[in-house]
């Protein structure tokens, strides 16, 4: 599973950099990565905890409709794309309060919402009036989630919590990336970049819930 993870999400980054008559790899290969990761979660059913499983089942889900809504060529696919991840967002957030209390350590909240407002700083000018309220909704999701998955890991300090809080980590970098390449300037290597880190992240996340099967299993 890992291998083939692996494959389709390179051959993803390649029908997005090349484009052109390669772009049917991006097409095919991007949503299937993501169903590849979301069949690795489905296949570890002994975890300690049933709910959480569920909820980054769902989320990755609701990330599979994002990607597929993102490749639409319209204004009304990127609102639909973000619209899926906020509430995937969400989901991840669920699981990620299934053992330890909502920002525990305060800390993390704090840093990423200093970083993520000097973005937003940045990114604004160049964000339509009709995105402006739905982006600012998506950082705020975006950033709860990050700093709840690293408040957990540091609360927890188990494996499955380091794997978690490095997903959401890597999600904030793909996300916050994807974000300056349309609003601010485009980015050299920008496929690589997002996509790269965005497979990072859900397979991370993924590990996580892997992690917690076989400390049940034991």
């Amino acid at each position: 599973m890992p291998l083939a993870i692996l494959i389709s999400a390179l051959l993803a980054i390649l029908g997005s950099t090349l484009g052109g008559d390669a772009l049917w790899l991006h097409y095919i290969f991007k949503p299937l990565t993501t169903l590849l990761v979301w069949a690795m979660v489905w296949r570890a059913t002994a975890t300690a905890d049933p709910l959480y499983r569920k909820a980054i089942l769902v989320a990755l889900l609701l990330s599979l409709c994002g990607d597929v809504f993102l490749m639409l060529p319209m204004k009304l696919g990127f609102e639909l794309g973000l619209a899926s991840f906020l509430v995937a967002h969400l989901f991840f957030l669920r699981a990620f309060t299934r053992d330890v209390p909502l920002f525990g350590k305060r800390l993390p909240l704090i840093l990423l919402l200093c970083l993520s407002l000097a973005n937003l700083l940045v990114l604004w000018p160049g964000v339509g009036k009709g995105l402006q309220i739905p982006v600012v909704a998506y950082m705020l999701c975006l950033v709860a989630m990050t700093a709840q998955a690293v408040s957990r890991g540091l609360s927890l300090g188990t494996a499955n919590g380091r794997l978690a809080a490095c997903g959401g980590v890597a999600f904030l970098i793909s996300d916050t990336t994807l974000a300056y390449n349309k609003f601010y300037a485009p980015l050299p290597a920008s496929a690589l970049l997002v996509l790269g880190t965005y497979y990072v992240a859900l397979y991370l996340i993924a590990l996580s819930v892997k992690s917690a099967s076989a400390t049940y299993a034991r």
